[in-house]
């Protein structure tokens, strides 16, 4: 008989070991594998998570039911079947999510949703606007380190110089022009942002100042950032190449505790480089820590900083033999020919704080809040151009010899923003709505303290320094011989095309003769704004209504404080309708506003007007408007999307430096400015291992009206009429002979511009091809990454002012990556 119990005991233990039911869990879009679903028996104590690679295994009988979930797809419930099975989830926005809190799950180039360009969770295909992605794997497979390298690839984004500096459909974005996470922020256009910490790059085409307050009117970048994941992730990269490039990245995530209501994520990165171009360096650090916390599914609250510091200088660019028009040769001088001094600088620190809450009071009522606090300082010392050649006592152009100017600056700034809405939904019949009432803050402060030195000029006979050369008082002026001519002596050297020594210059032989402080200023932005969303059947409307007050403040808290308020009524207006549950197409129409200010400077360059106790706001503020109409697919069961739209963008009031070398100062009013176009942006799997991110833009980009009539019709600056971009990448099937191989491949090309302050030549057009290795050995974590740019050393420029600041692209260059992920 104990033999008997003995027998039963062991059968039973094979029988229930029988019972282990495992299986896989993947996306169904993609067919990437889910890490960190939760796997549960319904009406059992028991439950596991996915491993890393999608599996679980869970002992229970061969009956029942499985309820699988994970942020960022839609709960399943599953009926057993097998012992073994595969559980495709479906994507999803978390309806908690009105504010991001929670990062982002999927591995691909397709971004599916977008919170920024209502407000509201949205899918982009509902959405009735074009809005351009990038997401961090696109940016990880292509390098692209900074944010130039990443916004390059939407469409009709046009780099226009070797700064953070763009003009999106032919317009220009002014230097305050990217949101992070929806918040306005001082980005002041010198500074080439990291991407380490970014989620996804959002571009959202058109003015849409009812979402957000002063927004460009071509568009404007928003630069999501990663949110903590539930499951854990940790990332560690190394990566050298050319120009004497060095960096290390991370990217840690995961839960805090077993109920995973506590969320943390850590980027960081370090680069230290040089660059193709002369004296120029690229140093940077970036720490950005982030906690969420979900106690409940009616509150999520989350906290992030991101510390940024930029050590190196400015590069404004190559000089170019050639003032005059019609005889301009780029190669004139080579790429690498950089006007600056080994011992000029440019170091800056930012610091960003964001808080976000998120809470439900009801299943209809909801509430948004969201703070944002930024400082940031600029330390530069450097030796630039004054956009023009020298001339002789006779007042003819030396163009072998380049003006030059010493400057020396320090500014602080400090900056506040808050955003606060609440949410309404109900239904009405068969519609439903979503009603969003909100309040901004956008409060940027210039602190006392900051300040200008400058040594420009030349030099008199009696030890004096005039501002400009007069011809008619020549005999006054001290002088020199060089270029074969006779000159007046400047205050700094010229810069000799001829002769060119890169020294440590002695800035104590200068006279400082433009010691300027920067006035404090104080521009607030103030705004109401009302949203609706209604859904009835196919059709979708969207109406927006926002009341702006823009004040700018000079010399704030100073003697002779000035100030100037603008207001304007902001409406919004957007319907889809869809054709088929693949199809969707749009119209819309949007209305921008932007005050002219000492604290925003609305084009590339107005000079130093901003550091004048002149308030830019006397100026009539910068009016635009949105026409649109386009088409959002998905093909192949939504593994590819397709984005297509016609556009009309007008802007009026714009303001511009005079580009007058005597009156650096001066500032003159364009009329009118019209942009018309289309554009089209593909992404997706062609396969499930062969990804793909393709775009085309053509734009029309002209001037409607200004105070030069010869201007009237002409194109506008630095805007290709035809570019276009492709990044694809295929992983060889995992059985074959190169089943640990991948292969990237790319192309981009941009038709020819016109400088920004001559016309008197063109950038040509270029087009250039990219490549990369990915070896991952099989069950490893480890990837091997070689990426290859401009592959046929291509000789271009991605823009240009005039014949003294060129903007050359990169030579064909090589980033070797060694990706540790655990």
């Amino acid at each position: 008989m104990k033999h008997f119990f003995t027998i039963i005991l062991l059968l039973s233990s094979v029988y229930l070991k029988a019972q282990t039911i495992s299986g896989l869990v993947i996306d169904s879009q993609t067919g990437s594998p889910v890490a960190g679903a939760t796997v549960k028996l319904l009406g059992a104590d028991k439950g596991t998570a996915t491993d890393s690679l999608g599996k679980f295994a869970l002992d229970a009988p061969a009956t029942g039911t499985l309820h699988v979930s994970f942020i960022g797809f839609r709960t399943m419930n599953v009926k057993v079947r097998d012992r073994f099975c595969t559980i495709e989830l479906v994507p999803e926005i978390a309806e908690l999510q009105t504010v991001e809190v929670v990062g982002r799950v999927a591995k691909d180039y397709t971004s599916e949703y977008s919170f920024s360009a209502t407000k509201i969770a949205g899918l982009n295909k509902d959405i009735s606007q074009s809005i351009g992605t990038v997401t961090k794997e696109l940016m990880a497979d292509r390098q692209a380190f900074q944010l130039a390298d990443a916004v390059k690839i939407v469409s009709g984004v046009t780099p226009s110089s070797f700064y953070n500096q763009y003009a999106i459909r032919g317009i220009s974005q002014n230097e305050e022009g990217q949101i992070i996470n929806g918040m306005r922020t001082r980005q002041y256009y010198f500074l080439q942002p990291l991407t380490t910490n970014i989620e996804r790059v959002e571009v959202l085409k058109g003015p849409a100042s009812a979402s957000f307050s002063s927004v460009d009117p071509g568009g404007s970048i928003n630069l999501v950032t990663k949110k903590p994941l539930a499951v854990d992730r940790k990332e560690v990269s190394l990566s050298g190449g050319s120009f004497s490039t060095m960096r290390g990245t991370l990217d840690f995530t995961g839960p805090l505790n077993a109920a995973k209501t506590l969320l943390y994520r850590v980027n960081g990165a370090y680069q230290e480089a040089r660059s193709y171009r002369d004296l120029v360096r690229n140093n940077a650090l970036l720490f950005s820590p982030s906690i969420s916390y979900i106690p409940n599914q009616k509150t999520a609250l989350n906290a992030e900083l991101i510390l940024s510091r930029a050590n190196g200088n400015l590069d404004r660019g190559q000089p170019i033999f050639g003032a005059v028009a019609g005889v301009t040769n780029l190669n004139s001088t080579p790429i690498s020919l950089n006007l600056g001094a080994s011992n000029d600088f440019f170091n800056s620190k930012e610091l960003i704080i964001t808080t976000n809450l998120a809470h439900k009071f009801t299943d209809r009522i909801s509430v948004n809040v969201s703070y944002m606090k930024q400082t940031w300082t600029e330390d530069l010392q450097e030796h630039r151009t004054t956009n023009a050649f020298a001339s002789d006592l006779t007042g003819k152009p030396v163009t072998s010899l380049a003006a030059m100017q010493f400057v020396q600056r320090k500014q602080f700034w400090n900056v506040d923003n808050l955003n606060a809405y609440v949410n309404f939904n109900f239904n009405t019949g068969p519609a439903t709505h979503d009603l969003l009432v909100g309040y901004d803050l956008s409060d940027w402060h210039k602190l006392k303290g900051g300040g200008q030195n400058a040594a420009r000029g030349f030099l008199l006979k009696d030890g004096s320094v005039a501002g400009s050369f007069v011809v008619a008082n020549a005999a006054n002026y001290q002088t020199l011989t060089a270029g074969g001519a006779t000159l007046p002596r400047p205050n700094v050297n010229y810069l000799d095309l001829n002769n060119l020594s890169y020294t440590i210059r002695n800035v104590s032989d200068y006279v400082l003769n433009a010691r300027t402080p920067l006035p404090a200023a104080l521009t607030t932005t103030n705004a109401i704004y009302a949203q609706e969303q209604l859904r009835w059947n196919k059709i979708r409307l969207l109406l927006g209504l926002r009341y702006e007050s823009f004040r700018d403040i000079t010399n704030y808290n100073s003697p002779g404080e000035t100030s100037f308020t603008k207001t304007a009524l902001l409406p919004r207006l957007g319907l889809t309708y869809s054709l088929t549950p693949n199809l969707n197409i749009y119209g819309t129409y949007l209305e921008g506003f932007q005050g002219q200010s000492n604290t925003v400077t609305l084009l590339p360059n107005t000079g130093s007007f901003f550091n004048t106790a002149k308030s830019a706001n006397l100026f009539e503020p910068l009016r635009s408007d949105l026409k649109e109409i386009g088409a959002k697919a998905q093909f192949f069961g939504g593994r590819i999307s397709l984005n297509a739209a016609g556009y009309e963008i007008n802007q009026r009031n714009l303001l511009l430096n005079a580009n007058l070398p005597a009156f650096p100062d001066s500032l003159v009013t364009r009329g009118a400015e019209r942009s018309r176009g289309f554009e089209m942006d593909v992404a997706g799997y062609l396969l499930p291992n062969w990804q793909i991110n393709a775009s085309y833009s053509y734009i029309d980009a002209v001037i409607v009206s200004d105070n030069e009539a010869s201007l009237v019709g002409a194109r506008k600056q630095n805007t290709p009429r035809h570019s276009g971009n492709l990044w694809t990448r295929y992983n060889f099937e995992p059985n074959s002979a190169l089943g640990d191989l991948g292969i990237g491949f790319g192309g981009q090309h941009s038709g020819s511009k016109i400088p920004w302050f001559s016309r008197a030549f063109a950038v040509p057009a270029y087009t250039l091809f990219d490549m990369a290795l990915y070896y991952t050995p099989a069950k490893s974590s480890v990837q091997v990454a070689l990426n290859i740019n401009n592959l046929t050393n291509q000789t271009y420029w991605v823009g240009a002012q005039n014949y003294l600041r060129l903007f050359p692209g990169a030579p064909r260059n090589m980033m070797l990556t060694l990706t540790y992920r655990f």
